[in-house]
């Protein structure tokens, strides 16, 4: 069985739901952020990023949310949550992932982590000042140019889905003027309204 360590409010909600949606059988371990639980030595030995998401398999541990996500669609292919027979079809969706990661992700945690980058306050308060922007600029780019059509690929539901919709929940904290990004939010609203997503969502808050 899978084993998924995550905290609220975190990445791990893509994952989350893309187990759901691949059937797979998994179990959950929360992660506490209040008591630094994710610096536990009992954690660091699991994750010595101290982070989360981790995602425990039959094979070893895996972090990185595009990685847990392509293992996800590979694992159960029959699901058809990703283009696994087109290699350029997945290799785009790995991009979309990857932008994510490497870019939205990013510019959303210089708000609350921008130790991880500068040790003087004052550039702490720099960082933050820019989050409207650099999160908003990174969504403008994702509604002008990636966002395909009802699904993030177009027509077909895919492992990109769940991760959008767990970066695009943080858009109001973030500052960011969703009044610019129509199609990102009419994508989050019609993830919400997903029973795969809400039982996600009630699991990791229960």
């Amino acid at each position: 069985m899978l084993k998924l360590y995550f905290a609220p409010h975190t990445c791990a909600l893509a994952t989350h739901i893309a187990l759901i949606d691949a059937g797979a059988a998994y179990e959950l371990q929360r992660i506490d952020f209040a008591t630094t639980q994710q610096r536990s030595a009992e954690y660091l030995a699991i994750n010595p990023k101290g982070r989360v998401p981790a995602l425990i398999t039959d094979r070893g541990v895996l972090t990185e949310t595009p990685a847990m996500l392509a293992f996800v669609a590979q694992s159960f292919p029959q699901k058809a949550l990703a283009s696994l027979h087109d290699a350029f079809a997945f290799a785009e969706l790995q991009a979309f992932n990857s932008y994510l990661c490497s870019s939205v992700h990013i510019a959303h945690a210089h708000r609350m982590r921008g130790y991880r980058w500068a040790s003087e306050d004052s550039s702490f308060a720099d960082m933050q000042r820019m989050v409207p922007k650099s999160v908003g600029d990174g969504f403008a780019l994702i509604e002008t140019h990636m966002l395909r059509g009802p699904w993030v690929m177009g027509e077909t539901y895919t492992i990109a889905d769940p991760y959008l919709f767990t970066l695009a929940q943080w858009l109001e904290a973030d500052g960011v003027d969703t009044g610019r990004i129509p199609h990102v939010i009419a994508h989050r609203a019609r993830m919400a309204e997903l029973p795969n997503v809400r039982r996600a969502i009630a699991e990791e808050i229960g």
